[in-house]
């Protein structure tokens, strides 16, 4: 059996004082350096999350990081962007604090709501591809 290697990252929000492109390139330059110490890993992106209680600057510089990510990552090879808002954004802009209790930090509920999608996208890709499984029968 191959032993299979997934990495998951959850990276960039505290970076608010810099700018989307500098927050992007620091996310693709950790999964560049992922690719080349570990070049069978696959990797997945979690989307930078929405932050405040009311759209904001800040909210913006995550969506525009996020953007970003979705056009640069896919050239990176091995890496999956992944963005699981999970609701938190309601119809009126606002998040509430059941799902993220200052406004940025994730409840356990919320983690909840981010972790099923995961767990379903690295259950997914650590599935045997049929070539995989004739090479452990074989």
């Amino acid at each position: 059996m191959n032993l299979k290697l997934c990495q998951h990252a959850l990276v960039g929000t505290n970076s608010h004082e810099n700018t989307a492109e500098e927050i992007a390139g620091g996310i693709e330059a950790i999964v560049q350096l992922i690719n080349t110490r570990q070049p069978q890993a696959k990797i997945i992106v979690l989307g930078l999350l929405p932050r405040g209680e009311k759209p904001n600057p800040l909210r913006q510089k995550n969506a525009k990081a996020n953007q970003l990510l979705k056009v640069s990552l896919p050239k990176l090879g091995n890496v999956q962007l992944l963005y699981t808002d999970g609701g938190f954004v309601h119809s009126n802009g606002a998040i509430s604090c059941p799902d993220m209790f200052d406004f940025l930090h994730l409840t356990g509920g919320a983690y909840a709501k981010i972790c099923k999608p995961l767990h379903e996208l690295i259950m997914q890709l650590l599935e045997e591809t049929p070539e995989e499984k004739q090479t452990t029968i074989a």
